[in-house]
């Protein structure tokens, strides 16, 4: 039973991590394309809530694989 706390815990870390990494590609991409820095900044401020997202997911799913662990 805790096996599937674990796999859940790993997917949803997984999926926060391709989260990140798509911010951190979408950032890359705007600071090719853009030279302003206000318009960067607007860039970034827009990704910055997805960005929290991602990242809670991911350490919501750490959290249940060391749950998983601890409790099986």
């Amino acid at each position: 039973m805790f096996d599937i706390i674990v796999w859940v815990g790993a997917t949803l870390s997984v999926a926060g991590l391709i989260g990140l990494i798509g911010c951190i590609l979408y950032v890359i991409k705007a600071r090719r394309k853009t030279k302003d820095d206000d318009a960067l900044r607007a860039v970034v401020q827009r990704v910055l809530p997805y960005n929290l997202g991602a990242l809670f997911l991911s350490v919501l799913g750490l959290m249940l694989v060391m749950l998983g662990i601890f409790l099986g």
